[in-house]
């Protein structure tokens, strides 16, 4: 795991158990909505990582094939064909 990854999973840890910890002290508060929303976004960055930030930005740039993109990314970066061997 790389130090770029680690920290967008470190975010999403920070993220979710900031906003945990601060529903437990706002007891029966209405911003605990709002702070169980944080909470949910928390949660594809800690399984995910840096990948929840390349699919941002394939989909902000309007890319028809968001997971061919974010697929051939992945096979670029260790270095294998489409078929999935190495070159």
């Amino acid at each position: 795991m790389t130090r770029r990854d680690l920290a967008w999973r470190l975010s999403g840890v920070v993220l979710t158990a900031g906003a945990c910890t601060a529903c437990l002290l706002l007891d029966r508060s209405p911003l605990m909505v709002p702070l169980f929303d944080v909470a949910l976004l928390g949660l594809p960055l800690m399984v995910h990582g840096k990948r929840v930030a390349q699919v941002l930005r394939a989909e902000r740039r309007g890319h028809a094939l968001t997971a061919a993109a974010v697929h051939a990314a992945r096979l670029r970066a260790r270095g294998q064909d489409s078929d999935g061997f190495g070159t």
